[in-house]
């Protein structure tokens, strides 16, 4: 992988609600809180956590895959109390493509902030790394993530079937992506 500026130094975001920031093992409790809900885990690859020290461990492995250039997470945060209410970020594929993936927790639904969220990390994808292309993949019965992708223009592209493989089972994929020719900016 080639060093890039953008990995020099975690960048913060500032959008009108949120801040996007890394996470610290001082946010452990809060990430926790997220991933023990099974609402939240149910189409994401990881199980549901039942300790903090689960969290603790994801939040160290963020930090190492940031140091080796193969990945960024933010943590979601409210501005009124920099609480951690989710996540969300990219797994670089290549120099020009990532996937991208993102959770927050169920009491948060439906109020705007992972739009809010993710069209701040799109922007900076396609201006800070350079991307070209941005990909989502989603479990089939993951309607609300789907509505999400195609109202910040992700087109869909097809059925990965089989594709992934967790909690003991091979899941069928949809594959969602966004060029930068075809992007306008939402904030």
């Amino acid at each position: 992988m080639c060093i890039n500026a953008a990995f020099q130094n975690f960048p913060q975001l500032i959008t009108e609600n949120l801040i996007l920031r890394e996470t610290t093992i001082n946010d452990a409790p809060e990430v926790f809180q997220i991933f023990a809900d099974d609402e939240v885990t149910k189409y994401h690859d990881v199980e549901t956590a039942i300790s903090v020290k689960q969290a603790q461990f994801l939040i160290q492995r963020r930090a190492e895959r940031f140091h080796n250039q193969e990945a960024i997470r933010w943590g979601i945060a409210r501005k009124e109390d920099n609480a951690i209410v989710g996540s969300c970020g990219y797994s670089i594929r290549n120099r020009f493509q990532a996937e991208i993936g993102y959770e927050l927790a169920r009491e948060h639904w439906r109020k705007g902030f992972m739009t809010e969220a993710l069209s701040a990390i799109i922007q900076w994808g396609f201006d800070q790394l350079d991307l070209n292309r941005i990909e989502a993949l989603v479990m089939l019965d993951n309607t609300a993530s789907m509505q999400l992708l195609k109202k910040l223009q992700f087109v869909e592209e097809g059925v990965l079937r089989e594709y992934g493989f967790w909690k003991g089972r091979f899941h069928d994929l949809k594959i969602f992506s966004l060029l930068k020719k075809d992007y306008s900016y939402l904030i």
